[in-house]
């Protein structure tokens, strides 16, 4: 039994914990490459024009409609790249087959599929930054390596502007490091330019983002608005994390899609993914949106008494799958018929 239990909790981070943190800091040289070539579809996680992780409905053996949707979805993917090696650069390679295996496996199949009723999904593969930078005191390195990340991910999303989007509404979807570069893509890309009418929502979610973030974008305070963005970060019940972010901090409840601070009981909730993605539970996760934080009580799930963490950053999107599945859809379709 003790085995069993071991490998369950190895499985439960292995699906969710891919943006962890750790104490051990190296310092290898920071060793840039040549731009990346978004016009090959093998430097995509996700693409409407090849099957891949995110075409998947969770309990259904058919695939998501990715041919005829009317809006997009440019996906951000979190950190995957967090083997802590004295050997390895500061950002991961897009030639390393087995990270991009575990990004497809693991934040494409559990969190891009959530859009994919929504619109087209595109998910550039981007030489992320390794997850030592969120932590490390080298500055120096640390800025570069978010720099290169960044860069892969603005090339990516000019060129499926320029030559995939052919004037269609989208969705800006990110988490983690995802939302780190999504935030100033929004900015140097989408504010203040023709894009910015054409932008349903951005979900920008594991990271604080403050209310006044934006020039123009709002934070969304209902289920159907748009031109707006949502953002939350999870934490057990009555946990504030330190060093402590306050009110400042957008945070949406995705129960209710209010910024009220209610209380939203989890017999709002449509379904969580956990460990096996085919596996819905229902109304089994809570939400109060207090202090720039959101609060859950921790869920009952077969061994769930081995989750002890306070922070479930990991299963921000998790938790709440099937109602931000369909708020999606929502915001997609209160586009449309404002804007026919």
């Amino acid at each position: 039994m003790g085995k069993l239990i071991r490998v369950f909790v190895l499985n439960f981070v292995v699906v969710f914990f891919s943006c962890k943190s750790t104490h051990l800091f190296v310092s290898p040289q920071y060793s840039p490459e040549e731009s990346v070539e978004y016009t090959s579809l093998t430097n995509w996680a996700a693409h409407p024009k090849k099957e891949d992780e995110a075409d998947k409905i969770p309990g259904e053996s058919t695939k998501a409609n990715q041919v005829d949707p009317q809006a997009d979805v440019f996906f951000i993917h979190p950190t995957t790249f967090t083997k802590v090696d004295e050997k390895q650069s500061w950002n991961a390679s897009l030639a390393d087959f087995k990270l991009n295996k575990q990004t497809d496996e693991t934040t494409i199949r559990y969190q891009a599929s959530i859009f994919n009723a929504a619109g087209k999904i595109y998910a550039p593969r981007y030489r992320q930054a390794q997850i030592r930078a969120y932590y490390s005191n080298d500055k120096l390195n640390t800025e570069k390596a978010f720099a290169l990340a960044y860069s892969d991910v603005e090339a990516a999303f000019l060129h499926y502007i320029n030559h995939w989007n052919d004037g269609r509404p989208f969705i800006i979807a990110s988490h983690s490091q995802g939302t780190t570069h999504a935030i100033p893509l929004i900015k140097n890309q989408i504010e203040g330019t023709a894009l910015e009418q054409k932008l349903i929502a951005a979900y920008i979610v594991g990271m604080p983002v403050r209310k006044d973030e934006f020039d123009h974008l709002q934070p969304c305070d209902h289920a159907e608005q748009t031109s707006c963005f949502v953002s939350w970060r999870t934490f057990r019940y009555d946990h504030t994390p330190t060093p402590f972010v306050g009110n400042q901090i957008i945070n949406t409840n995705p129960l209710t899609w209010k910024l009220d601070g209610e209380y939203a009981d989890k017999s709002l909730n449509k379904g969580t993914i956990l460990r096996k993605f085919n596996k819905i539970y229902d109304q089994r996760v809570d939400a109060q949106a207090v202090n720039g934080m959101l609060w859950a009580h921790r869920p009952k799930f077969p061994f769930s008494f081995l989750l002890k963490t306070n922070n479930y950053h990991i299963a921000d999107y998790n938790f709440y799958y099937m109602n931000v599945k369909e708020n999606a859809v929502d915001r997609v379709n209160a586009y449309l018929e404002r804007n026919r």
